[in-house]
C-alpha cells in the first residue's frame, strides 16, 4: 500500500508541476488559453502576473509532495515525517481543488483533474 501511495503521489507532483508550466511559464501561449478559457492574447497579459504567482503554489506543493516522497522512502514506509509532509502536501493539493470548485460550476472538471490524484494518494498514504 505504501508503495502505491508513492506512485500516486508523485503522479499528483508530476501534475502540479504540469500546472505550474502552464500558468508561470506558458500563460500567453494559444493552446495554454484555450485549456485556461482565456478569450484573447490581452486578456492573458493582463492576469498573467497573476497566473505566474499561481503556477509557483502549483509548484512549491509539488515540491513539497516530492521531499515527502523522498524521506519517506529513505527514511523507510514507517517514518512519520515522510508520511506527514506527504499528506500536508497532497491535503493542499486537495485543499485547492476545493476551492476551485467554490468558485463556480464552471470548475468542477478542472477541480476533479487537479484533486483526485491528491485525493487518492492522500488516503492511502493514511492506509499505508
Amino acid at each position: 500500500m505504501g508503495i502505491l501511495a508513492l506512485v500516486v503521489a508523485g503522479l499528483a507532483a508530476l501534475l502540479h508541476v504540469y500546472i505550474f508550466v502552464l500558468e508561470s511559464v506558458r500563460w500567453t501561449n494559444p493552446r495554454t488559453r484555450k485549456v485556461f478559457g482565456i478569450p484573447d492574447q490581452q486578456t492573458a497579459e493582463i492576469t498573467k502576473s497573476m497566473a505566474y504567482n499561481q503556477g509557483f503554489y502549483n509548484l512549491f506543493l509539488a515540491i513539497g509532495a516530492i521531499i515527502g516522497i523522498i524521506v519517506w522512502v529513505v527514511s523507510g514506509i514507517g517514518d512519520p515525517v515522510g508520511r506527514t509532509l506527504l499528506a500536508f502536501s497532497l491535503g493542499s493539493m486537495l485543499a485547492a481543488a476545493l476551492v476551485l470548485v467554490s468558485t463556480g460550476r464552471k470548475n468542477l472538471r478542472p477541480a476533479v483533474m487537479q484533486g483526485t490524484l491528491p485525493l487518492i494518494g492522500l488516503v492511502l498514504t493514511f492506509l499505508a
